[in-house]
């Protein structure tokens, strides 16, 4: 291939936000005991059933949902193969599910090769825009099916006001924690 084709598909991908290496060493050890604990977690919640305790957050009672609600209802039935009930829940209760299932298969095939798929950030800015986009997404979702994710006292109509407050306050909190740590790495 020409060194011409070859820059043109390099430029083509410089969008996308993660790369994956494939490397003699692991540059994400803490992923699989870490996926072992949550797959482990899930399997007694399965086993013992949902706790009997109501931890949201007064918002939730107005009839804010925020992108964690139903997460634990979510893992619960994706433990049990019911893929279905766990995405309506919360989406993203079934790709932490499926997410920890493929770390441990990554951690496993890089035990047996000595190779290990390491991602890296190819270009931060992306990666920020593509996280932001999707927790939009989620919390759009997550209002959305409000009723189903509602438990004890009734919702309040004014629940989409304060939705329009929260988000704001929510993003003004990761602008400021990113900032924090992007500061903290400068010498």
């Amino acid at each position: 291939m020409s060194d011409t084709a070859t820059a043109g598909a390099e430029g083509r991908r410089r969008w996308l936000p993660l790369q994956v290496h494939l490397e003699g060493h692991d540059r994400h050890r803490w992923a699989g005991p870490l996926a072992a604990v949550g797959l482990a977690s899930g399997a007694l919640l399965a086993v013992l059933g949902l706790p009997p305790v109501d931890l949201h957050s007064p918002l939730h009672h107005a009839g804010v949902m925020d992108p964690l609600c139903g997460g634990t209802r979510g893992v619960h039935a994706a433990m049990f193969g019911d893929f279905v009930t766990a995405w309506r829940y919360n989406p993203l209760s079934l790709l932490l599910v499926l997410g920890a299932a493929g770390v441990l298969g990554r951690e496993a095939v890089g035990r047996l090769r000595g190779r290990w798929p390491n991602l890296r950030v190819r270009n931060r800015g992306a990666a920020v825009a593509t996280g932001v986009v999707l927790l939009v997404a989620l919390e759009a979702n997550q209002q959305a099916h409000a009723d189903l994710l509602s438990s004890g006292p009734g919702r309040a109509p004014s629940a989409w006001l304060l939705l329009s407050v929260t988000l704001p306050l929510a993003a003004a909190v990761v602008l400021l924690v990113l900032l924090l740590i992007r500061r903290a790495g400068r010498p």
